[in-house]
């Protein structure tokens, strides 16, 4: 099985994680330095840069970065081009595939979807036989900072 890394803020990401019934790690503002220590998925909110320090020490602690196989980005899609922000920005800095997108805390489609991405990477799937979200597919116009 492919282990799964969250980070909450406002609790929605982990009401989605919890939906799942897939055993996962959060990451604790508290002492985000945990060692994932194998391969893994990260299930992200979308905040300003500020309010991901937890989750940016959690990436530079041990070999977290280089585990990372993939990320699941939630938010809200009203804010348009910002809508999951903070995952487009990992995978454009860490060249780590996004595998999912959903809004809020994700439907019920949602959790059936994650469920079957993880099925299938925990079986040996590549990433790159994971289908793109329709939001990444095509041209990107986001983060115009990396324009």
């Amino acid at each position: 099985m492919v282990a799964i890394a969250f980070y909450s803020i406002t609790g929605q990401t982990k009401k989605f994680v919890v939906k799942t019934g897939l055993e996962a790690h959060e990451i604790d503002d508290a002492w985000p330095q945990y060692d994932m220590g194998e391969d893994y998925i990260l299930i992200t909110p979308s905040y300003q840069d500020f309010m991901m320090d937890s989750l940016v020490d959690f990436l530079n602690y041990k070999d977290n970065k280089k585990h990372l196989v993939g990320i699941i980005g939630c938010g809200n899609r009203n804010f348009n081009d910002l809508f999951a922000q903070t995952a487009k920005k990992l995978s454009v800095t860490l060249k780590v595939p996004i595998l999912y997108l959903m809004e809020f805390s994700g439907t019920d489609k949602d959790v059936k979807n994650v469920r079957k991405i993880v099925r299938g990477l925990a079986k040996g799937q590549s990433t790159k036989e994971v289908q793109k979200p329709k939001e990444m597919r095509g041209n990107i116009s986001f983060l115009s900072d990396y324009r």
